[in-house]
Parts: structure tokens; sequence; C-alpha cells
């Protein structure tokens, strides 16, 4: 009788029901408070009288904002093609069984397991011209060596990326690798017959047919271009000057460092509209593929 008392109350709607409401009272209402914000003047202190878009007028006039999404293209360009190659390359090398497989993905995703602050930190020491690369290079008799990328506000953002990809490359193999363990061995006994050289059966036969699992790498990529943040600060913090600023640190700073908050909360919301265009292809074509 106690037993059937229990299963009785215990509801799994009401469960469910409980997660949606606490999801939409703190996510989506946090939503909708940052959006309101962001229509109205204020400042270190909340102020309730709308002025309608003004702040997204001042922010697109900002020359910061500007110059901070013009490096995240520049960064995000960059990181999502680089990551992608190179996670895809040691995916296809990962699953050719070379000897000590498992000893090189250990390697791989390591970085992985590393925050992003300590691995900025490790590219901001081995960068640094005084102290890094540079420097163990011209003590062992390579005088003219220079790798100053760090200090140069023309190349900055490129230690950015270099960083960043060395630090995603193992969660795209790891992922890619997955999908080439999940082909079919009818098809490798095709190209087999047909005499199809191998990087021309990954390039135009294999890699084709997992789009859905390239397409899950691009949108987890898209997400952490959109997010960059901590390894920036660790590295750069957005210098020299601003020349490695991004979104995500001009929405911050206006927040905590120069107390906006009507122009910090129109930052945040732009910067959730951009994350939805880009997702925006990737749902449709979802949709059209199911359809």
């Amino acid at each position: 009788m106690t037993g059937w008392l229990n299963r009785q109350a215990f509801r799994p709607d009401i469960t469910v029901i409980t997660f949606f409401v606490v999801v939409a009272l703190f996510f989506y209402g946090s939503i909708a408070w940052t959006f309101y914000m962001s229509l109205t003047r204020s400042t270190l202190i909340p102020s309730y009288q709308i002025i309608g878009f003004d702040q997204y007028v001042k922010l697109f006039s900002n020359h910061r904002w500007l110059i901070s999404c013009l490096n995240m293209v520049i960064f995000g360009v960059l990181y999502i093609v680089g990551t992608l190659v190179f996670g895809v390359l040691l995916a296809i090398f990962a699953d050719r069984r070379i000897k000590a497989e498992s000893f090189f993905r250990t390697v791989f995703l390591y970085p992985l397991a590393v925050s992003l602050i300590v691995t900025g930190l490790s590219w901001r020491w081995l960068l640094d011209p005084v102290n890094g690369l540079q420097a163990l290079m011209r003590s062992i008799g390579w005088e003219s060596f220079t790798f100053d990328w760090l200090t140069q506000p023309d190349r900055a953002i490129y230690t950015i990326v270099i960083a960043s990809i060395w630090h995603s490359a193992g969660l795209v193999m790891i992922i890619v690798l997955a999908g080439l363990r999940g082909i079919d061995n009818d098809l490798w006994k095709a190209i087999r017959m047909e005499g199809i050289p191998l990087w021309r059966a990954y390039l135009q036969v294999i890699l084709p047919g997992m789009r859905p699992v390239i397409a899950s790498c691009v949108v987890l990529l898209m997400s952490e271009v959109i997010r960059g943040y901590d390894l920036i600060i660790a590295m750069t913090k957005g210098g020299p000057g601003i020349s490695t600023e991004m979104p995500a640190k001009f929405a911050v700073d206006f927040y905590f460092a120069r107390v906006n908050l009507g122009l910090a909360s129109a930052a945040s919301i732009m910067m959730l509209v951009l994350s939805l265009l880009l997702l925006t292809p990737y749902f449709y074509s979802e949709f059209r593929r199911r359809t």
C-alpha cells in the first residue's frame, strides 16, 4: 500500500513542468529583462523609463564596438576553418589505426581539460617576446629570430586564433572520429574495389556523407566565437589598445567597469541576435533535410 502511494505521489509531469518554469523564469526572463534595460537610459542603477532604441544607435556609433565586431569576424573565420581542418586531419589519422592511437588521442584531448584562463596564460608566457619563444630561440644562437605578434596591434588577433585552435581541435577530432568509426564497412569495401585513392575517398565520399557531424562541430565552434572572453582576458586583455577587443569583453566592460547598463544590455542583445542569425542556416538545412 505504501509503495503504491509513493508511486502515485511521484508525478513525472510535475517534475517536467517545474523544470520548464525554472528555465522560463531565469533564462527567458533574464533575456527579457536585458532587452528592457537596453531600451532605457540605465547606468549604475536601472532606470525603467523607456527611451526607445537610442542605446542601439549609440552602440553602432561606438568605434570600440565596431572594432570588436570586426575582430570577431576575423577571429571566427580563421578559428572555425583552422579548427575544422586540423581536427578533421587528426581524426583521419586516428581512423587509420596508427600506432599509439590512445596516447595521441589523450595528447590532443588534454587541452579540453584545461580551462581557457590557464590556456591563455600559458600561451601568453610562450609568446612573450622577453621571456617566451623569441627569447629561447635567441638564447640558443638564433639572434635574428622574431616572434612578437602578441605586442603587434595588427597581428595580436592571430595569436588568439592559434591558442584557440590548439584548445578546440581535440573536440572536433573526437566528434569526427566517432562519425568515421560509424561508417559502414560495405562502403569501404566498395571504395577499395573501385580503387579510389584514400585521400579522394575521404574528401569526396566519406566527409560529404558526414555533413550533420561537421555541421554540429561548426555550431559548437560558432558558440565559442560569440562567447569569446576568457582567453582574450588571459592573453591580451583586449590589447594592444583595442586590437583584440571582442563583443563579449565589450559588454562585460560596460556592465562592470563603465557601469553603463543600458549600452551593455544593447550589446548583449546584439550578441544574442547574431547567435540566432548564425544558427538560422543550420536549423533551416536540418528542417529541409527532415521534410
